[in-house]
């Protein structure tokens, strides 16, 4: 077992500092909780942020990564990978697509996705449409590329100057989205829920606003689902939830479930413009990471599974809509869609003050923009363990707002 360093060690300061790590370190873990070495138990309702979908030590995970440990690991895309192929074909019909290329991660994946629909406008003879529409407080990752698509000043500081191509019009305001469309734009690239910019979903209509608008304009529609795809909102995809078909669905965090894969899909149209050499990824669509991304889509494919999903959900929101009635000086109000949900709270109650309320009763959760707190448990978080984390939520509540 790897003991855990001490702060002031070399291995420690050998790390970049590129996190605000909490001084945690954990060392096993089972379902919904995680286990540090000295023993203590903590309900896990950040998973990585939104990447251990199936929760810790899954079973049907395990075997299928222990089986493919023992066969194969690598061999590039230079070959066929039949893991991959059937990957590939169950996420293309299950999204109403066709064709999909296999990445590591949200921000590669995103980043593939603005290639792609650039290279199909170029195809098409339009090689005026470059610009990709996108919404403020928006996340899509931290490449240079992502960060010119994410508009928050805090994460651009000192990385300019910023790529071009990209604009932002406010989440949910469908006449400003309208007015930005032209000749010159590629794609609308949205978050159907965004995570990191305070749990805020769509509102009711905008997305299916959304869609006819690319259509009339003759733009494509891109969901950035790699954080609300693969179960998450209660769907398999959150866009289905609002009845429209995105042209490029862009996925990652829990399509491996804690096993690092990306994963663009697309329409055949876009796929074939996209020819040999235009793009790759070493270790995108491996073995290892498409029989893991295979078991998991099974155990998500099975039929109680989102329906179950969606009873966790409900009971997660009318608990968090009873908090806010309780502590109105304390909670501004519930955000989120799914097992994606949010506490926006009240400016006397900082976010990291409840977080860390919440950590010192042993309880994960993920600060989010906008003074939110984030919830992202295990989509196979029991009845239980969701009153679980309401009761000891409202506990962390009761202490009242942050002392001067």
């Amino acid at each position: 077992m790897t003991e855990q360093t001490d702060q002031n060690s070399a291995d420690y300061q050998a790390v970049m500092p590129t996190y605000g790590r909490i001084d945690l370190a954990f060392v096993r873990g089972e379902g919904s909780y995680l286990f540090t070495e000295a023993g203590q138990v903590y309900l896990d309702c950040a998973t990585g942020i939104a990447v251990n979908a199936l929760g810790h030590g899954h079973p049907a995970l395990l075997a299928a990564l222990h089986e493919q440990t023992d066969l194969l690991w690598h061999t590039s895309n230079l070959y066929r990978i039949p893991q991959q192929e059937k990957l590939a074909g169950r996420l293309a019909r299950a999204a109403g697509l066709e064709q999909v290329f296999f990445c590591n991660s949200g921000a590669e994946a995103n980043e593939a996705a603005v290639k792609m629909a650039r290279r199909f406008h170029y195809r098409q003879q339009q090689p005026e449409r470059v610009e990709i529409l996108c919404a403020g407080g928006a996340f899509h990752g931290r490449t240079l590329a992502m960060l010119a698509a994410t508009d928050r000043p805090a994460f651009r500081e000192g990385f300019g100057p910023m790529p071009g191509g990209f604009a932002h019009v406010p989440f949910g305001n469908l006449n400003a989205l309208r007015a930005a469309l032209g000749p010159q734009t590629a794609a609308i690239m949205l978050e159907p829920v965004q995570g990191e910019g305070g749990a805020i979903a769509a509102p009711p209509g905008y997305l299916e606003g959304v869609a006819e608008a690319a259509r009339e304009f003759g733009t494509l529609l891109i969901a950035d689902e790699v954080q609300t795809g693969m179960g998450r909102t209660g769907y398999l995809f959150a866009f289905q939830a609002a009845g429209i078909q995105p042209d490029l669905v862009v996925l990652a965090k829990g399509l491996g479930g804690g096993f690092p894969v990306g994963a663009v899909i697309a329409r055949a149209e876009i796929g074939e413009a996209m020819g040999p050499g235009s793009h790759g990824s070493t270790f995108g669509g491996n073995p290892l990471a498409t029989a893991v991304a295979n078991a998991l889509m099974s155990e998500v494919e099975k039929e109680p599974f989102l329906k179950q999903v969606r009873a966790r959900s409900a009971q997660l929101h009318d608990g968090l809509d009873r908090l806010a009635e309780r502590y109105p000086d304390l909670v501004a109000g519930r955000r989120g869609m799914g097992l994606l949900a949010g506490l926006q709270l009240a400016d006397s109650l900082p976010v990291a003050e409840l977080n860390n309320r919440l950590r010192a009763r042993q309880v994960l959760c993920v600060p989010a923009a906008e003074n939110v707190l984030r919830m992202l448990p295990p989509l196979t978080i029991s009845e239980e363990e969701i009153n679980q984390l309401l009761s000891l939520l409202g506990t962390c509540l009761a202490d009242g707002p942050k002392e001067d």
